[in-house]
């Protein structure tokens, strides 16, 4: 017993024997990383420059839109995803805050073109139908399976996520199989739809009302779900 003692004492590490912490790996700094890709992003903004001020204005526009994303985590399947599996939604409200702003935003641009120009109002305005509801359903289960939107995938590539550069390639081929069926939708569907516009129906001041109470009804739900998830 005396010999098994010995040796058992003589085999443990010397943080063990002395009582002391193991001390951590010292993680590898990333700013030489930081430094190679701020230079990257600035040629990169020279180059297009020089062909287009749109294409630098994008550039920029761009590497900022992605640097909030990743800080911030925004993302759309994250709003929807998050309340059913941790009970948060923290970032639910923060998707219905972003649509509220928009719809106001929308709503002074689009309004100010209408008085300029009724025939020739900017933004997407597509046919209501079924159609709707079948992508919705298979965009929201493939935005499950793959762990992100389209935003979000793109900002987990970057962050170097495999998964994630395998869902592009599911998002380009999707891509490439709607346009090669459109006019399959087009005939079927978008043509037999109606085009619903909300001013059309309900008047400017109408349509921002609505909207906007909907939104912060939608807030208010998401909001008591997610006290009722932290007294649980």
């Amino acid at each position: 017993m005396a010999k098994i003692a010995a040796s058992t004492a003589t085999d443990a590490t010397p943080s063990a024997r002395t009582g002391a912490r193991p001390q951590k790996k010292r993680k590898k700094s990333q700013i030489p990383y930081a430094a190679i890709a701020l230079v990257m992003i600035v040629i990169a903004g020279i180059l297009f420059a020089r062909k287009s001020d749109n294409l630098s204005i994008s550039w920029i526009f761009g590497i900022a839109f992605g640097f909030v994303l990743q800080k911030t985590r925004f993302c759309f399947t994250a709003s929807l995803r998050d309340p059913v599996l941790t009970g948060s939604t923290s970032i639910s409200k923060a998707v219905i805050i972003a649509f509220a702003i928009a719809t106001a935003g929308f709503a002074a641009i689009q309004y100010s073109a209408s008085l300029a120009d009724p025939a020739n109002i900017p933004g997407n305005i597509h046919p209501a139908g079924i159609h709707i509801m079948i992508g919705a359903t298979l965009f929201g289960i493939g935005m499950v399976i793959a762990g992100g939107c389209a935003s979000g995938t793109l900002m987990r590539m970057g962050e170097g996520f495999t998964m994630q550069w395998i869902t592009i390639i599911g998002f380009v081929a999707g891509s490439v199989w709607g346009i090669k069926d459109y006019t399959f939708w087009d005939s079927n569907f978008f043509q037999k739809s109606p085009t619903i516009w909300l001013p059309d129906y309900l008047g400017w001041g109408g349509a921002v009302f609505l909207q906007l109470l909907v939104l912060g009804l939608l807030y208010w739900v998401a909001d008591s779900f997610s006290k009722r998830k932290l007294d649980s």
